[in-house]
């Protein structure tokens, strides 16, 4: 019995480092959007689109280990809830990726184009989500509601961005009715990374159950 609890405990940091590293190809394909929209980087933005299916990757391998671990192991209490919060994890950490690649499209769309004033709220919002999905993961690692909940606080910035730009960009348009087709893309990506940040939250709150044992909304 002792043998197969500690082989269980080794399975279980195993999964840590695992959802730890994917965290962090999801960080860097979101910085590499962030650069790429900074410095109207076609060909950068076009490293996040390829670097996308080894995000999806990754969370099909974590998931399968997670699920043979419940089936073969029979976890009981906390260590049943680390288990689904890491399926959690891993589904809103490889939406949030999918968000990143929705950014590079923007910048490989309005390659060459005039840029807009407003870009520099997307680029806060998504600065703002690459501090939230590290703070995430750290407060996962360390067991850390407390820091889970100040982490999903982080989307009001997000969201105070998302409307704002959604004002500033109609304000555009009645202005500039050329700029519509652009205009509108911008309003996409933006709300792309609203919700971003929504996923992130997301695992905040697996993070609450987690640790406490209880259900929160965060951010409501």
């Amino acid at each position: 019995m002792q043998n197969t609890r500690v082989i269980f405990s080794e399975e279980q940091e195993r999964l840590r480092h695992e959802v730890l590293a994917m965290s962090t190809l999801v960080d860097e394909n979101l910085g590499k959007a962030l650069s790429a929209l900074r410095n109207s980087d076609a060909e950068l933005a076009k490293e996040v689109k390829a670097g996308d299916a080894a995000v999806n990757n990754m969370q099909l391998k974590i998931e399968d280990e997670a699920a043979v671990l419940i089936a073969t192991q029979q976890p009981v209490a906390a260590d049943l809830r680390e288990l689904v919060t890491i399926f959690k994890l891993t589904g809103n950490l490889e939406r949030a990726g999918d968000h990143a690649v929705h950014l590079a499209r923007t910048v490989i769309k309005l390659s060459g184009k005039a840029s807009f004033r407003v870009m520099g709220r997307l680029e806060k919002m998504a600065e703002t989500g690459r501090e939230m999905i590290r703070a995430a993961v750290a407060a996962f690692l360390t067991r850390d509601a407390d820091a889970a909940r100040r982490t999903a606080a982080l989307d009001d910035i997000i969201d105070g961005e998302h409307k704002t730009l959604i004002a500033e960009v109609l304000a555009l348009m009645k202005r500039r009715p050329e700029l519509q087709k652009k205009a509108l893309r911008i309003i996409q990506t933006s709300a792309d990374l609203e919700r971003l940040g929504d996923h992130i939250t997301n695992i905040c709150e697996a993070i609450v159950y987690m640790t406490e044992s209880r259900h929160e909304e965060l951010n409501e």
